[in-house]
């Protein structure tokens, strides 16, 4: 069992410890390193290099059992030339003839011959990326063995960013690190002021410093509030003193990215309210959308205004302006704003939202963030085009750092297919519109996974092709003869998710939290509605979670009452093909070695969670179909055989609860979410299984006894 929290020793695991498989041995021309070997770094080599070379020397001993030296020399050419079992780290300034060829940052060169194996980067981030690939050919050995290469390899997409899978806006140092090896180059905090985070206090600095050192940019993610127009007389020193006040505290910010609903303005655009949506009257009738749902036109003169605050402090400072809320709005208008838009700002787009799905006789809409459509949708494809024709630089939220919002409560999506159709889909967007940075997880965070593993692979070249890293990962983590059971798993398992459509009520509702989302029959006169337990330091806890379930209607989309029973047909074969996976999975366990079966016993229970949360969805829309009848039901007999049903069902998600708490208890980050904190714990279920009891023995009881008096009224 983990307590609360307890996954958090396993996130600052960076480097697993005694991956070597004794019985492996080198093969005619492989070289294995031992411990006559060394690492070596120039005397000039700077704090990412040295840190890097560090971080090599502890991986060989940590995960490889093997000691080596960590020297440094006057001349790291002499070094390479002596030849004498040695790991040279350098960057192209310390190499130039071995980097001639290197044009961008972040890419490198090994050359690996008898007796030296030499690491050149375009500069010291590329030597970092360089000896985690030496890390990656050596953890698929299992071995400290490496075949002879002379390979150069150079990154697809740069900015990567994403938000920490610790918590929200902690950054400890090893997770930095396990960012940094997965090929992330760049992480997000969310910012309110000077240090200010919504959690509280946080040295911006000196979380710069320290990621820094793993060779990471720090955008800020602004929750900055904008109260003033660009027009207004004193709009200049107000946002001098926000956003101008943050980048000359921190200048080496990279950048920062505005997103409608966090730092909306006062528009002056017609088809606005014009005011923030929380200075909105309540008691006013709300017609039009605020300005931060909508295209406006005056967004470009305000994003003027800002690059200039914020350029004053940072001239390189990258302005990245996304347009999540209004990809519903008419094309016309979104295509009028990108092409208003200034020619230094950075446009970011959603890959896949928005997109009108057809299932059955109905029509969807894909909400965020999902899985289940590859991309790009038609608002992505639309906005990609127009930046290219500008020239516009170009980023996507997609989502790969591995996990959306289909399901809420879990480190990652274990979909490989799906992921892959995605990793794709964005390498296209890359040769069709330049697409060139990607935003890879909200505030949800980032989990080292084999996932994450695949997608560091895609976003490289030359790599392998997905079918052959697929089955390097397979073997590398369940062994030789567990390996294929594996692959069957993950292939089905990537089947499922093409079955799951994605809704706002579901992805607000069930498969926000998952077994742990209560049924709610009628809510008393005289309180509240019912509420999820919520932790007080939560960003958002339970303002997230919708638990009156409703189909949620949109004019882009059917009827709720028309979508629900096609939802269930097609969630039901998700389960179908999630409990195959599983099956296919406990399998591969049973052939796995010992020593690697506990990270498949972890994959295993978060499958059996998404079946959990299936399940628990399914039983949802059932019981709003049941009570939408019961309600509206004047036969007494009827309604009292619909009673019978409602109660059936409450008693398998009862149990469907009950059979979830084993799998939170083995995995202490099923159930948590950085923004809700924990809300599918133990704790959590239990408080649902009783809030489902209650509905049992104290309404369902008091429902009873008024069907009975109009019998009696009958008679």
């Amino acid at each position: 069992m983990e307590r609360n929290y307890d996954f958090r020793k396993r996130l600052e695991v960076v480097h697993k410890p005694n991956r070597r498989d004794l019985a492996v041995r080198a093969i005619a021309g492989e070289l294995e390193i031992s411990e006559d070997w060394r690492i070596v770094i120039d005397e000039a080599a700077g704090p990412l290099l040295v840190n890097t070379a560090k971080d090599l020397q502890d991986y060989l001993l940590t995960s490889m059992n093997v000691s080596v030296r960590l020297t440094r020399t006057r001349n790291v050419a002499e070094a390479v030339a002596g030849g004498d079992r040695a790991i040279v780290l350098a960057s192209k300034a310390q190499l130039p003839a071995l980097g001639e060829a290197l044009e961008k940052s972040r890419s490198y060169r090994i050359i690996a011959e008898e007796n030296c194996i030499v690491v050149c980067g375009y500069d010291e981030r590329g030597a970092a990326q360089g000896s985690y690939f030496l890390e990656d050919q050596m953890n698929l050995r299992e071995a400290p063995l490496l075949a002879p290469m002379d390979v150069t390899r150079e990154p697809l997409f740069s900015p990567r960013m994403a938000h920490s899978g610790w918590g929200l806006d902690r950054y400890p140092d090893a997770h930095l690190n396990a960012m940094a090896h997965a090929g992330i180059d760049a992480i997000m905090v969310f910012v309110k002021d000077v240090d200010e985070t919504p959690e509280g206090y946080q040295d911006f600095n000196y979380l710069v410093d320290r990621a820094e050192l793993y060779g990471l940019d720090v955008y800020v993610y602004s929750y900055l509030t904008s109260r003033l127009h660009p027009d207004d007389p004193d709009s200049k020193a107000y946002y001098d003193s926000t956003y101008g006040k943050i980048f000359q505290a921190c200048p080496r910010f990279k950048g920062v990215i505005l997103v409608g609903e966090s730092c909306e303005f006062p528009s002056k655009d017609p088809n606005t309210t014009g005011k923030l949506r929380l200075e909105w009257q309540a008691d006013q009738p709300q017609t039009k959308p605020s300005p931060g749902w909508w295209p406006c036109y005056d967004f470009p003169q305000w994003l003027t205004l800002l690059s200039g605050t914020i350029r004053a402090h940072n001239p390189d400072a990258d302005i990245v302006f996304w347009t999540y809320n209004w990809g519903y709005a008419p094309k016309e208008d979104r295509l009028k704003l990108i092409r208003a838009l200034p020619e230094n700002i950075t446009l970011q787009v959603t890959f896949e939202m928005f997109e009108q799905m057809k299932n059955e006789h109905v029509t969807h809409v894909c909400v965020d963030y999902t899985l289940a459509k590859v991309g790009p949708g038609e608002y992505f494809s639309s906005e990609a085009e127009v930046a290219r024709e500008r020239g516009i630089k170009l980023y996507a939220m997609s989502n790969t750092g591995g996990l959306t919002w289909d399901f809420g409560v879990i480190p990652y999506e274990p979909f490989p297919g799906q992921w892959n159709r995605r990793h794709q889909a964005l390498l296209q967007a890359n040769d069709n519109w330049g697409l060139s940075g990607l935003m890879e997880s909200h505030h949800f965070g980032w989990w080292p996974s084999f996932v994450s593993e695949l997608t560091k692979w895609a976003y490289w070249s030359p790599s392998p092709t997905y079918e052959e890293a697929l089955a390097m990962l397979a073997k590398r983590d369940f062994g030789e003869a567990a390996a294929p059971f594996a692959v069957e798993a993950w292939n089905a398992w990537s089947e499922a998710i093409v079955h799951y459509i994605p809704t706002n009520e579901d992805q607000y509702g069930p498969f926000r939290v998952g077994p742990s989302y209560p049924l709610v029959f009628r809510k008393p006169m005289f309180s509240k509605a019912v509420q999820m337990p919520a932790a007080k330091h939560a960003m958002f806890g339970n303002e997230i979670v919708l638990t009156v379930y409703e189909p949620l209607e949109d004019p882009r989309q059917s009827l709720g009452v028309s979508r629900i029973d096609v939802e269930i047909r097609s969630l039901q074969r998700m389960l179908e093909r999630m409990a195959a996976g599983n099956e296919l999975l406990e399998k591969a366990l049973q052939l796995t070695p010992d020593r690697k079966r506990e990270d498949g016993v972890f994959m295993l229970g978060i499958g059996q969670f998404i079946a959990r949360s299936l399940q628990t969805a399914i039983h949802v829309k059932q019981w709003w179909k049941l009570k939408r009848q019961l309600l509206s039901e004047g036969d007494t007999g009827k309604a009292t055989a619909l009673l019978e049903q409602m109660e059936e069902l409450a008693r398998r998600e009862i149990a469907n609860a009950e059979a979830t708490i084993p799998l939170v208890e083995a995995d202490s980050r099923l159930g948590w979410e950085p923004s809700m904190e924990y809300m599918t714990d133990t704790a959590h279920l239990r408080w649902k299984i009783a809030q489902v009891q209650s509905v049992l023995d104290s309404e369902f009881a008091e429902y009873r006894k008024s069907l009975a008096l109009t019998d009696n009224a009958l008679s």
